[in-house]
């Protein structure tokens, strides 16, 4: 149930306590009832705000831009990793443009997300994935991006803990999966690659396995949530496996 622009329109021009404008209240309702296709005052706030007709993929963005400059400067990890995002989502060129505009716009803080992301509650949890990672980019989380992704979570109706094991699932403070010895060779055994593997083939071996054991993928599919906590599992370790094959072999 909603107010019409165009009886809200014709009520203030009542207030006028003028007949001229009565109809002029009324016609201006009409109009913006009609032409733009909006169901009260706080759609129009919100279509001022540019914030009513966000599509999906760049509600992320205006999300991922705020929180890259929620500590106050965005550092490359934060760029790498939205456009890591918009591979993910294998976006068109004009989507890619679309994308880093918001992701622009993002950074200045500006919009209010709290109407968009309520009426995208069946998005939450990739939502708040793509958050995490990008909160992880550079390796820690900020108190400010921590706020800020709680917030989201609670206006997308998740619960703190279950944030908390969203971001344990990027963090790269775990640990690498083995803390034998020979964690190298381990590591290397899990990516499939040998020592004489040179940085492009280690990057092929870890993509290939991260796109087969991405959580994201799994809960696309429509797989159990058991199945979706392994793959998170088995995602974490491979992070973590080929977090020490780089840092051994110096490559980027």
């Amino acid at each position: 149930m909603y107010w019409p622009l165009t009886l809200i329109g014709a009520l203030a021009g009542f207030a006028l306590a003028s007949i001229p404008g009565l109809l002029l209240g009324g016609l201006l309702g009409q109009v913006l009832d009609r032409r733009l296709g909006l169901r009260g005052w706080s759609a129009l706030g919100e279509r001022l705000r540019g914030t009513s007709g966000v599509q999906d993929e760049m509600l992320l963005f205006l999300m991922l831009g705020r929180l890259a400059k929620s500590d106050g400067v965005v550092q490359q990890a934060h760029i790498r990793q939205a456009r890591a995002e918009m591979q993910r989502l294998t976006m068109s060129e004009a989507g890619r443009a679309a994308a880093i505009e918001a992701f622009a716009r993002g950074k200045t803080g500006q919009d209010n997300l709290r109407g968009p992301l309520l009426r995208r509650r069946s998005e939450a949890q990739e939502l708040l994935r793509a958050c995490w990672r990008m909160a992880w980019a550079d390796g820690k989380v900020g108190q400010a991006e921590r706020e800020q992704i709680l917030l989201w979570g609670k206006w997308l109706g998740i619960s703190a803990e279950a944030q908390e094991a969203l971001s344990a699932a990027y963090s790269p403070r775990r640990g690498p999966p083995v803390t034998a010895a020979d964690s190298y060779q381990q590591a290397m055994r899990l990516l499939g690659v040998t020592a004489d593997s040179d940085a492009q083939q280690v990057k092929k071996a870890y993509r290939r396995l991260l796109s087969r054991h991405h959580p994201d993928k799994m809960a696309g599919s429509g797989a159990a949530p058991d199945k979706v906590r392994e793959a998170t599992e088995a995602t974490r370790e491979l992070h973590n496996a080929y977090a020490l094959i780089r840092q051994r072999r110096g490559f980027r």
